[in-house]
């Protein structure tokens, strides 16, 4: 998964205009889970899209004291404003799947 974050340096990208299409060629193969990750996203309307703790709450199934205290934590990548946390869709289901066990 950090091939994921140098992306931006291994990755060449053509945005076509028509289509809204994005081709991503690599020099080397992804593996399964690299590819299941490229295509989870390819089927979001707005991967941009910022979601609220009520949101991560029921995504997780835990509490809302334990939602809040995520978005504390350090490795979380939630952007908190006052007392509004919130976090994008794209990152945050990066963050899920490096998380999972």
């Amino acid at each position: 998964m950090e091939e994921l974050e140098n992306i931006e340096t291994q990755v060449i990208e053509k945005i076509d205009a028509e289509d809204k299409k994005i081709n991503i060629n690599l020099q080397r193969e992804l593996t399964l889970e690299e590819l299941m990750a490229i295509e989870s996203i390819k089927k979001l309307r707005n991967p941009f899209m910022m979601i609220d703790v009520v949101t991560v709450m029921k995504d997780l199934h835990i509490c809302k004291s334990i939602a809040y205290r995520l978005f504390q934590r350090k490795d979380f990548p939630s952007i908190n404003i006052g007392k509004s946390n919130q976090i994008m869709l794209l990152p945050y289901m990066i963050w899920k799947m490096q998380k999972r066990v």
